[in-house]
């Protein structure tokens, strides 16, 4: 019997004050895919996660499975699941180390020495290591993480994201603020990551269709809080789809290297 998928929405709907957020999703990920939720500011797609997640409830209707189950221990849950976000850098302790940014993870804690009741191991510290290495930063370890400039920031929170061998790894925009070199360097960690048979599935939520790197095979396009495509990235990656996202000011698109460019007039 195939496992469950790790996420399944059915016809779920979310609002704030009246105002629909979410509206009427039905989506689910499997084991070992790779998603990318496309749309422009505003269209749905972190609170579409976070209700995937458990951080919010469907309070206008729907159904959420987690692994096949509609209700779960949240706490588990969240430990499965890691998140690479640009509002998490500002709550790192500025003077812990990156190395030890990386082993908080694990704990699903923000800042090492908040930990009360668990401490880490001389093991925990060798895989934290590892997945420094994985993104490139295995020299700036020892660093700390205020000193670190905002591409290594990112790839260090990638790194940590890992730590708890999670099932499911989420990208919120991870590279808002990035200059362009920072940026094509965390995109190419993310996927060396992605290519690896034992990586946890990842969902990247972004409005830019050129940080969607190759191993991401599967694009949901969101609009109004609402699912207005779905299916293989190198079949919605287009013209036309690139003009929705971009108010129809795309003249062409470019492939290169198995990613996608939109040139604007």
């Amino acid at each position: 019997m195939s496992a469950p998928p790790i996420i399944e929405l059915r016809d779920v709907s979310y609002h704030i004050d009246g105002q629909i957020i979410v509206d009427r999703v039905t989506w689910q990920v499997d084991r070992g895919q790779h998603w990318t939720i496309l749309g422009r500011n505003g269209s749905g797609k972190t609170t579409l996660l976070r209700l995937a997640c458990g951080y919010l409830w469907p309070n206008a209707g729907g159904t959420i499975l987690r692994e096949g189950q509609e209700l779960l221990d949240l706490s588990d849950l969240r430990r499965s699941i890691g998140w690479v976000t640009s509002q998490l850098e500002s709550r790192i302790p500025l003077r812990e180390s990156a190395l030890d940014t990386v082993v908080s993870g694990k704990f699903s804690a923000v800042g090492l020495n908040r930990l009360l009741y668990e401490r880490p191991t001389a093991a925990d510290y060798s895989v934290a290591r590892q997945k420094l290495d994985g993104v490139g930063m295995s020299d700036l370890a020892d660093r700390p993480f205020g000193v670190l400039s905002q591409g290594e920031r990112q790839k260090t929170l990638l790194a940590r994201a890992q730590m708890a061998a999670p099932l499911l790894l989420v990208l919120d925009e991870p590279c808002v603020g990035l200059d362009p070199g920072s940026r094509e360097s965390f995109l190419s960690a993310l996927e060396t990551i992605a290519q690896d048979e034992n990586s946890p599935s990842l969902l990247l939520v972004t409005h830019h269709i050129e940080e969607i790197v190759p191993a991401l095979l599967n694009t949901l396009v969101m609009d109004a809080g609402r699912i207005i495509d779905r299916g293989p990235t190198a079949d919605l990656l287009n013209l036309e789809s690139a003009n929705r996202l971009y108010d129809g000011r795309v003249q062409r698109i470019v492939w290169e290297n198995g990613r996608c460019w939109p040139i604007c007039g």
